[in-house]
C-alpha cells in the first residue's frame, strides 16, 4: 500500500511516498473487532503463514502458528503481517529510490526505529478501516514492537503477545550487533553503503554477520547434540575422515553449517537493511526517558499481556522478561507469563514446542470478539 504523506521519525528526518507491503490471512469481521497484527524480527517479512501457489518451500515465517485451526486461528481472527520499512522485502527501503533525488536511497536512508514502525503500521491499520487490535504479536524485535504498540497506542491495543522478547538491549547484545555491523561495513564491496551504483553485493561480510548471529539464535545444548565436534561427511570412497589439516578448509560440521547459513543470507538480504534493522533493536528502550525506570515507562499500557520466555535462550534471557512482567505488575496490569524450558535457544519462537503452542492457543482462545 502507497502513502503519499510524510511519516515524520523520530530522528527528526521524514520519509515520504513510502510503500508498505503486507498481507491478511482471514476474515475481517463486521465489527472490525478480530485483527491480529503480527510484527517480524530481523529477518522476516510479511509473509507470516500459509504457501505461494507453484513455489517450493515458500512457507511463512510463523506457519506453525498461525492459520485455520492452528493456535492463531484464522477461523476466529483476522492476521495482519507487516514488512517494516528498510526491510528489504517489499516495504519501501535502502535499494528503493528516494523521490526527492531520484537516485537509490542506498545509505542515505533514514534511521526509523521501533517506534517509526509502529506508526507506520498504525498509519496502514487506518487505511484499513480497523480503529482497534484485538492482538498484537511478535517475537524478539517483532516483541518489542508489541510493547511498544501499547505504550504508544495504548486506546487501540486491547491484548498484547510479547514472545522471547526484551525491554532494551544489553551491552552484550548491542555489541554483536556491532561486530555484525562491521563485518559489513568494512567489506571492500560496501561502498560506503551506495554500493548498488556500483554493481556489487557486500557478500563477504553479510555472510559473517549471519554467521554471528546465527551462533546467538542457538543454544549450547542444541549445538552440541546436533554438532558436537563430528567432521564434515567424507568424500566419497573415503572410509573415513581424518583432518584436513587446513587453517582454510570447513572442518568440523559447525563451520560448515554455519557457512551455509551465511552464503544463503548472503544471496537474498540487503547489507544496508542489516545495518538500519540492528540500530532500531540497539536503540528501543521506553525507559529510557523515565530515567531507566521501566514500571513508569509502562505506566501507559491498557491492555492485557502474555509473556513467553525460552529457558536456554541467552540473547533475550527469561530475567528480561521478567523485567517486563515487573513493570506491569507494579502497574497492575493482567498479565500471564510462561517460561518453557526447551532447549533450542532464542529460535525457539519459531519452532513447534507443545507447551508453548498450547499457552499461545489458550490466550487467543480467551480472548472476546463481536461479531
Amino acid at each position: 500500500m502507497h502513502f503519499e504523506s510524510a511519516l515524520p521519525l523520530q530522528s527528526g528526518a521524514s520519509l515520504r511516498d513510502y510503500s508498505l507491503s503486507f498481507e491478511t490471512y482471514g476474515e475481517l469481521n463486521a465489527s472490525r473487532s478480530n485483527a491480529v497484527l503480527i510484527c517480524h524480527a530481523l529477518n522476516a517479512s510479511h509473509h507470516v503463514a500459509g504457501t505461494y501457489a507453484g513455489q517450493a518451500k515458500s512457507e511463512g515465517w510463523w506457519d506453525n502458528m498461525i492459520g485455520p485451526g492452528k493456535p492463531l486461528d484464522t477461523h476466529k481472527f483476522f492476521v495482519i503481517g507487516v514488512n517494516n520499512l528498510g526491510s528489504c522485502f517489499g516495504s519501501t527501503g535502502p535499494m528503493h529510490t528516494d523521490p526527492d533525488t531520484g537516485k537509490i536511497y542506498g545509505a542515505d536512508f533514514p534511521v526509523v526505529t521501533v517506534e517509526d514502525w509502529v506508526n507506520a503500521q498504525a498509519r496502514l491499520l487506518d487505511a484499513l478501516g480497523i480503529q482497534t487490535l484485538a492482538a498484537v504479536m511478535g517475537g524478539s524485535l517483532g516483541g518489542m514492537q508489541a510493547l511498544s504498540w501499547t505504550l504508544q497506542y495504548p486506546d487501540r491495543v486491547r491484548h498484547a503477545l510479547v514472545i522471547a522478547s526484551a525491554p532494551n538491549l544489553t551491552a552484550e547484545n548491542i555489541a554483536f550487533n556491532e561486530v555484525a555491523r562491521r563485518a559489513i561495513t568494512t567489506d571492500p564491496d560496501f561502498h560506503g553503503g551506495h554500493f548498488y551504483e556500483h554493481g556489487t553485493v557486500p557478500k563477504r561480510g553479510l555472510r559473517i554477520a549471519r554467521m554471528i548471529g546465527h551462533i546467538t539464535y542457538l543454544s549450547d545444548d542444541v549445538m552440541n547434540e546436533k554438532f558436537g565436534r563430528q567432521l564434515v561427511a567424507p568424500s566419497q570412497g573415503e572410509a573415513e575422515r581424518n583432518f584436513f589439516f587446513s587453517t582454510l578448509e570447513a572442518e568440523f560440521q559447525i563451520e560448515s553449517y554455519l557457512r551455509y547459513q551465511g552464503d544463503k543470507f548472503a544471496e537474498y538480504f540487503d547489507a544496508n537493511t542489516y545495518l538500519l534493522i540492528t540500530r532500531a533493536l540497539d536503540y528501543f528502550d521506553p525507559a529510557r526517558a523515565y530515567g531507566g525506570n521501566l514500571s513508569l515507562a509502562l505506566a501507559r499500557a491498557k491492555a492485557k499481556f502474555l509473556l513467553v520466555s525460552f529457558t536456554t535462550d541467552w540473547r533475550f534471557s527469561p530475567r528480561r522478561s521478567r523485567e517486563i512482567v515487573k513493570a506491569l505488575l507494579d502497574n497492575q496490569r493482567d498479565v500471564s507469563y510462561a517460561e518453557i524450558n526447551a532447549p533450542h535457544g532464542h529460535d525457539a519462537f519459531l519452532l513447534d514446542d507443545a507447551r508453548y503452542t498450547s499457552v499461545v492457543r489458550s490466550y487467543f482462545e480467551s480472548i472476546e470478539v463481536a461479531a
